[in-house]
Order: structure tokens, then C-alpha cells, then sequence
């Protein structure tokens, strides 16, 4: 095979599809952004919006905007629109609270719909707060939660049988970036008579997610990251439209009632998404989110994810060319159909190297032990960009420049 060449891969950029989408983003001069899949860059447009909404909406409008500026509908309005990303219809999905708030709801209201099954299947290695949440249910709702490896997933599935209440996955490993496989999870559970509630944080706005395809019964995400709404950006959450009218969740609130302005201290929960809604919602961080999503406007799916898999595979293919004599590791699969848009290298000295490529411009982050993790959003990350980041890597390595103390002193966060 020819040795990739910087060249060949400007002229890529040239022939990509998606390339325009670079422009809707304001990206730091001089920099390589490759963390989208913590934080997702800003999409310029949203700076006018809130501008708009601080000091009209809010500055003159005050509390008549709640329905002069439609600030009301505004969680189910953001949720339809979310919902074309992740292959849901529109009153399936609702955006509202944290990724970890929802998917205590979603757990909670699968082990009312199983009444007498007891047993919740998670992953060893998935996010923490998943587990943390997963482990709080159990204990407040008398069940069991049982951690198993990815590969013992399905395993797990059989043994537990006609105990099994639901399964709790993230369809994209938050570390190593390793990709399940949706509808044979699913598939798994249900023949057993269980549920199954993903996590999409790492994979709506970069993969073709297809919940109603799959048959997926409950999904939890996030605003902040591929979809690019703002630090701490509200989450959203689906419910299949088959489970809506028997589903209690955990979480009563005023929001979630079938008539929240009547103000009646009996709780009747709204027929529709709107039940998984809680209390009155962030609006500005909904508005943010609402203008962010416009970048995905006329944006074919299968186009993104050919491209993040293409990114993936070259950023690999570039440090076996290019760092073969430096100690990395490989966590993420190989494979870019097993994998979401981000590679995770390991080395023994990661968090240091991480913060003197960053030092240098090019933005990845670090995951404890010794994961470097770089993601690849494909609306803004360009061919080039991977070349540049791999010769700032080996440049790194080469010159020995992590090894200073002002990069192997820990920060609050990595």
C-alpha cells in the first residue's frame, strides 16, 4: 500500500460531500478540534439566537414569552426534531433534564411494566453514572443489577430469562469507542420478555441510530456532544409509542401532568411524551440546542457515518505509519463498522502526552487509566485535520516534550 501523503487528503477535502458544514461552526484559529464527542463546537448561528432570546424574549418579552415565544412547547418541539436523527417519530421523543436524570425515569418505568422480574443486565466499563443510576434503581426498587462484559451481554440475557426486567447499555463505549449491535441486543431481551433502555450520548448526531427499526423500547441522550447544544445542554428522551399509555415513571411533576395548569394535587399523567417531563425546562438551553440542530438540516446520515468511519480509519492507519515505534496501544476495534466516530489509543504516559498535544492545538482528552481519545464529528473535522494531528503526535513523542511537569500535573478535569 502507498504511505498516505498530506496531499491526497486535501484534495478528499475537496470531494467531500459534507465539507460546506465546516462553515456553520466557529472552530479557533490554529486549532484541531478532535473532542466533539465530550463537547461539540459552537455552531455560529446559535450566538444570534441567544442574543435574541436573552434580550427580547427575555429582556422585554418576560413571562409572556412562555407563549408569545412558544417557549412552552418547546421540549417536544426540540424532541421532533431529534427524533429524524435517531429513527424515532416525533412524539416519541422529548427533550428535559440530564442523559443520567432520564434514564433513572426510563429504568424506573421498565421495572413497572415488568412487574415480578427483578433483574437488571449492565456492562462492565460503560459510563459510570449509567451504573450509579442503574445500581440506585435496583436498590430503591428492590431489583438486581448484574454488570457483565460487552461479550457476555447476550449470555447474561438468557440466564437471567424470565427474570430479566431490562437491559441498560450505551450503544458507543464511552472509552474505546466499540459499537453494539442495536437490534440483536434487543432482539435478545425481548424474546426473553425483557426491555432494553440505550444510551445514545456517543452516537446520536454521528451515527444513523434507528430506534423504531430495532424495536427499541426506551433510549436516553445527550444534547452537548455530537449534537453540538452547549455545555450542560439538555438531554432527551425516548419512549416507543407502544408503551406510552401504560408507562409510570418515577419522577411526578407538574410538567408531566395531563392538565399541569389546572394545579390539582392529584397526579394524572398526560397521555403522550410529554409524561416523561418533570418541571419547567432550561429554555435558553433548549434554545441553544433547538439553533444548534439547524446544522443538520439536509444532512444525509449514511454520508456522516461513512465519514466518521472513514476519519476513524484513517487516524489509524496514519499512527501505524506514523507511531509504530512509540508504545501506543489500539482500544478502539480496528473495524470502523464496530466503531462510533472516535479512536482511543493507550499509552502508558497518556494523560501527559494528551496535554502536550493539546498544549499544541490539537484538542483530544484523556480517560483514566491510560486512554487517549480523540473524536471524529464529521460536520467540522476535516481529512487534513487528521494528517496534522497525527505529525503533531509524533512530534510530541519524538522531541520527548510530554515528559514536563507542567503536563504530568493532574487537572480537574481531563
Amino acid at each position: 500500500m502507498n504511505p498516505i501523503t498530506r496531499e491526497s487528503l486535501i484534495e478528499r477535502d475537496r470531494q467531500d460531500p459534507l465539507a460546506a458544514r465546516r462553515d456553520l461552526f466557529q472552530l479557533p484559529a490554529g486549532e484541531i478540534y478532535l473532542d466533539g464527542n465530550s463537547l461539540g463546537a459552537l455552531v455560529k448561528s446559535v450566538s444570534a439566537r441567544m442574543t435574541h432570546a436573552i434580550e427580547h424574549e427575555w429582556g422585554r418579552g418576560l413571562i409572556r414569552s412562555w407563549n408569545d415565544a412558544d417557549w412552552y412547547p418547546a421540549p417536544l418541539r426540540v424532541g421532533a426534531t431529534i427524533a429524524r436523527l435517531v429513527g424515532a417519530k416525533a412524539h416519541e421523543v422529548v427533550v428535559c433534564d440530564s442523559t443520567s436524570v432520564n434514564l433513572f425515569k426510563v429504568l424506573g418505568a421498565a421495572l413497572r411494566l415488568r412487574p415480578g422480574r427483578r433483574v437488571i443486565i449492565g456492562e462492565l466499563g460503560n459510563f459510570p453514572t449509567d451504573m450509579y443510576v442503574a445500581a440506585s434503581v435496583a436498590e430503591l426498587m428492590g431489583a438486581e443489577l448484574r454488570c457483565v462484559a460487552p461479550e457476555d451481554v447476550e449470555q447474561a440475557i438468557a440466564q437471567a430469562g424470565d427474570q430479566l426486567a431490562v437491559v441498560t447499555l450505551t450503544e458507543v463505549n464511552f472509552k474505546t469507542g466499540r459499537l453494539y449491535d442495536m437490534a440483536r441486543i434487543t432482539a435478545a431481551a425481548q424474546r426473553v420478555g425483557g426491555l432494553v433502555a440505550w444510551d445514545l450520548a456517543h452516537s446520536a448526531g454521528t451515527l444513523p441510530v434507528q430506534l423504531n427499526a430495532c424495536g427499541v423500547d426506551f433510549a436516553v441522550g445527550c444534547g452537548y456532544k455530537y449534537l453540538n447544544g452547549g455545555p450542560g445542554a439538555p438531554a432527551f428522551v425516548f419512549v416507543a409509542e407502544r408503551h406510552l399509555a401504560d408507562l409510570r415513571q418515577p419522577i411526578a411533576g407538574w410538567h408531566g401532568h395531563a392538565r399541569p395548569f389546572e394545579f390539582t394535587h392529584e397526579y394524572e399523567a398526560h397521555p403522550g411524551i410529554d409524561r416523561m417531563l418533570v418541571g419547567t425546562a432550561s429554555q435558553l438551553g433548549l434554545i441553544a440546542l433547538e439553533e444548534a440542530l439547524t446544522a443538520f438540516d439536509g444532512v444525509d446520515l449514511q454520508q456522516l457515518r461513512a465519514k466518521g468511519m472513514a476519519l476513524g480509519d484513517l487516524f489509524i492507519a496514519l499512527v501505524d505509519q506514523q507511531l509504530g515505534d512509540y508504545g501506543f496501544g489500539l482500544a478502539s476495534p480496528r473495524e470502523g463498522a464496530q466503531r462510533g466516530s472516535q479512536v482511543a489509543l493507550t499509552h502508558e504516559n497518556g494523560y501527559a502526552i494528551m496535554q502536550a498535544v493539546i498544549a499544541r492545538g490539537v484538542v483530544g482528552d484523556f480517560r483514566a487509566p491510560n486512554i487517549l481519545r480523540f473524536g471524529f464529528a464529521a460536520l467540522y473535522v476535516r481529512y487534513v485535520d487528521i494528517w496534522d494531528a497525527v505529525a503533531v503526535l509524533q512530534d510530541v513523542m519524538h522531541t520527548r516534550s510530554w515528559d514536563r511537569p507542567e503536563f504530568t500535573a493532574r487537572k480537574a478535569v481531563t
